[in-house]
């Protein structure tokens, strides 16, 4: 794992969008990628919502980040938003409970109360459609397109139209070219249907089975219903200019097959 000092995160890459987290080893083959379990501070006139915690071994990064930035930016903690249970994105739930002690939780919560059943009148079910205001933007729980568990779901944010997928466009990058902290267009080596090969080998082995034209058709018009100009996964580089990088996503989807 990438050294605390070395993190080029947190980075600002829409207005009010801050990208959090810290670059993770994996190796495959021979190779050594690096990926995130990225979260994601997204900052209102009237709070902020955390979308995703990263790994519990993050937490110390991302709380730090979530706290420096709520600091400079004058803003509270509301909310918390989790794609789905699985520990790269919700494994440090508890311990976002315990420090900010007036935030909720919004998500498919299904089986959260039994993990923190002192804290089950903070879970609040969140379902396709669902709006959750933040004064100047609102966050609104979109079609998983494509889940990782049965309770998946996506965020939509309608000030920066950022579309937060989970693990919908999930890649790693290559830490000797310099890809850390970078968004996906600057990563111009990345070749982007290697690496979300190797994720969806790794994470989304179901994929290798499907017609993935039938998803990645789906994707295409859920970003053309919600006009979306920001796609932030939690396991892979940023996107800012879909016209350059959706048609590499399409294709990395596919030739996973």
């Amino acid at each position: 794992m990438m050294k605390p000092e070395d993190n080029p995160l947190p980075r600002e890459i829409a207005p009010g969008i801050f990208w959090l987290g810290i670059c993770h080893e994996q190796h495959h083959k021979g190779k050594v990628y690096h990926s995130y379990n990225a979260a994601y501070l997204l900052v209102g006139s009237e709070g902020s919502m955390l979308i995703e915690t990263g790994h519990q071994g993050d937490f110390p990064v991302v709380s730090g980040q979530v706290r420096d930035i709520l600091a400079k930016e004058g803003s509270t903690l509301k909310h918390l938003f989790l794609s789905h249970q699985e520990t790269p994105h919700a494994g440090g739930i508890g311990r976002m409970l315990d420090t900010y002690p007036d935030m909720t939780v919004h998500c498919d919560v299904s089986d959260y109360h039994l993990c923190f059943p002192e804290e089950a009148h903070r879970l609040r079910d969140m379902e396709i459609g669902d709006v959750i205001d933040l004064g100047n933007r609102q966050f609104i729980a979109v079609e998983p397109v494509i889940r990782d568990l049965r309770t998946s779901l996506w965020g939509f944010d309608t000030g920066a139209r950022a579309l937060f997928p989970g693990d919908g466009f999930a890649y790693s990058h290559y830490h000797w070219d310099g890809h850390c902290g970078k968004i996906a267009e600057e990563a111009t080596s990345l070749d982007l249907a290697e690496v979300l090969g190797v994720f969806a080998e790794r994470a989304l082995f179901w994929t290798r089975f499907a017609d993935m034209n039938i998803y990645a058709d789906r994707l295409e018009e859920l970003l053309e219903e919600f006009d979306v100009a920001v796609v932030a996964p939690s396991h892979g580089l940023p996107i800012l200019d879909l016209s350059v990088t959706m048609p590499k996503v399409r294709a990395g989807l596919i030739a996973g097959e």
